[in-house]
């Protein structure tokens, strides 16, 4: 059993968390939102007071942050890297910019540490379940350590390549995972104006060709899946602020690349507009009812 530092205990941090001290790891953590902090101490976290204190007592330090600032700002800056024993494997489970992925990598090596980019799919409901996919960047040693780990809090882990590998993984398939649920979202509504049931187009496309994740699993009208967002008034599993963020990290390495992803640039434009309206507190399969509004809107136009 490892003595574990995990910084940043929201939403996906805290449960993660919990789940390596149901696995027998003591693990130290630190956010600074104290009611965090107390959440995940009520599940068993230690409590070390900040985050230098916690680095320096752990044998792996696991960051999972909300941008790519954060955690280079956290390395050196705020004396994280300083703070740890020579040698601490600093795996970022944050989901940020790959060239922020490879620069915080640089970072901990010149400091005379080890590093992995562990991004994660599976949002608040995987995290709390323990079967978050992990899409690793780093070395192959460094993967093999932090691979029970990633087990603990997770049903899978990839490893795809050297630093920031993991974060093109994840950035890759969250833009398959936005543009498709956009086509599901807009499927149910043409469907809806076409006089056919929910019901009925899940139970065909679901097992034909139009068969996705965010269909079958997370379905963005109410009643085909019962498990889906849409049941519970969009609330979270995956906010839709998060996926404009990582559709505008896609559109950004695409940019950068010289990569044509006409959809995938759409797709960030349409998120990053639901999120910054009525999105603000959903689940992205909410951007249905954008779809429906806008819809509505034209029909009243014409």
């Amino acid at each position: 059993m490892r003595t574990i530092g995990f910084i940043g205990l929201g939403h996906m941090g805290g449960p993660m968390a919990a789940n390596l001290v149901k696995a027998g790891h003591r693990v130290l953590g630190h956010d600074i939102v104290p009611e965090l902090l107390a959440a995940a101490v009520d599940a068993g976290v230690a409590a070390p007071g900040s985050a230098t204190a916690t680095a320096a007592a752990a044998d792996v330090v696991i960051t999972m942050l909300p941008a790519g600032r954060q955690v280079l700002g956290l390395y050196a800056d705020e004396g994280l890297l300083a703070a740890a024993r020579p040698g601490t494997l600093f795996v970022d489970c944050s989901t940020i910019d790959v060239a922020d992925a490879r620069a915080a990598h640089a970072a901990a090596v010149a400091a005379g540490m080890r590093a992995l980019d562990a991004p994660v799919s599976g949002g608040v409901v995987g995290a709390e379940a323990a079967t978050l996919t992990f899409m690793a960047g780093g070395g192959a040693a460094e993967f093999a350590e932090a691979e029970p780990l990633l087990a603990a809090m997770g049903k899978k882990a990839v490893h795809c390549g050297g630093e920031g590998a993991g974060q093109a993984a994840k950035i890759c398939n969250n833009m398959i995972l936005g543009i498709s649920m956009i086509a599901v979202s807009e499927a149910f509504v043409l469907g809806e104006s076409l006089g056919l049931s929910h019901q009925a187009l899940f139970d065909v496309a679901s097992t034909a060709s139009g068969q996705c994740w965010a269909l079958t699993s997370n379905c963005p009208v109410p009643g085909p899946v019962p498990g889906s967002p849409a049941n519970r008034d969009y609330r979270p599993g995956f906010a839709a602020p998060l996926m404009a963020k990582d559709l505008g990290l896609a559109a950004r390495a695409a940019r950068a690349g010289g990569v044509h992803t006409e959809l995938g640039l759409r797709a960030a434009e349409l998120y990053a507009d639901f999120a910054a309206d009525s999105g603000a507190t959903e689940d992205f399969s909410g951007i249905i009812r954008a779809i429906r509004d806008a819809s509505q809107k034209g029909g009243d136009q014409a």
